[in-house]
């Protein structure tokens, strides 16, 4: 069964969330010569719609979405969706996903908050992925709080992972020339104390991860459903054919 507000034990789910939306998205050129990557469609719906729609069903009372490259786009389908609990941050020049919360904090607040890729699309398992990390949240232990994607269960992912992760959930970064069993999907909770120290301008967010790992206050929960790596066209037409199969592999004949 399904839970998607029920939470297995007492939990405070971030009332805001900041989705980053702002990226040109080189790698699926040249779709994104046209469109943002995250107005693209898998199964009639834009990949933006999606995640926002995961927030909102979550509990989430207001999200901030983040736009640059082609940035008219995201705030005329923000506008057309009518919603109240969503508004726009515009950066005139990019400040890759770091500056870009930086930039909205005044909107997000003092109170831990989701960060999300505008690109990141995945499927819940027993309960919705944002209810599983404010369960998981701990303030005192955490600053940050990542979902990860166990790499049996990333669609389209190629990659050497991201993470390993001891018995507790502290994380560590991929050694040089090593395989780490754990992908970042794109989902995480922030406590905003970690942008104290911010620069100015643009910057990454792997920044503040680095510093989480050096005070051992980085942490991570194994995602319990599929994922679906979306950087090039290839991976969005592979995550469309899942969905349309009922988000099956597909199966060759013979």
């Amino acid at each position: 069964m399904f839970l998607n507000r029920l939470p297995a034990r007492t939990a405070r789910v971030p009332s805001r969330a900041m989705v980053l939306a702002a990226g040109r998205g080189r790698r699926m050129l040249p779709l994104t010569e046209r469109i943002p990557k995250p107005l693209l469609v898998i199964s009639g719906r834009t990949v933006l719609d999606m995640a926002l729609a995961r927030l909102l069903d979550a509990g989430v009372e207001k999200a901030v979405v983040n736009a640059a490259h082609l940035g008219h786009m995201i705030e005329d389908h923000i506008a057309a969706l009518g919603d109240p609990r969503v508004t726009v941050s515009r950066e005139e020049e990019p400040l890759e996903t770091g500056g870009g919360v930086v930039r909205a904090l005044g909107a997000l607040g003092r109170d831990p908050f989701y960060v999300v890729n505008g690109d990141s699309v995945w499927l819940d398992g027993m309960k919705s992925a944002p209810l599983r990390l404010a369960e998981a949240w701990d303030g005192a232990r955490m600053d940050i709080l990542l979902l990860l994607a166990p790499l049996t269960l990333a669609a389209g992912y190629d990659g050497l992972g991201d993470f390993t992760m001891d018995p507790e959930g502290r994380l560590r970064r991929r050694e040089e020339g090593m395989v780490a069993p754990y992908a970042y999907m794109g989902l995480s909770i922030v406590d905003p104390a970690v942008f104290d120290r911010a620069p100015e301008g643009a910057f990454s967010l792997n920044l503040v991860y680095d510093r989480a790992i050096a005070a051992d206050r980085l942490y991570g929960v194994a995602h319990d459903g599929p994922w679906y790596h979306i950087s090039t066209p290839a991976d969005l037409e592979t995550a469309r054919q899942r969905a349309a199969n009922g988000h099956a592999p597909a199966v060759p004949f013979f």
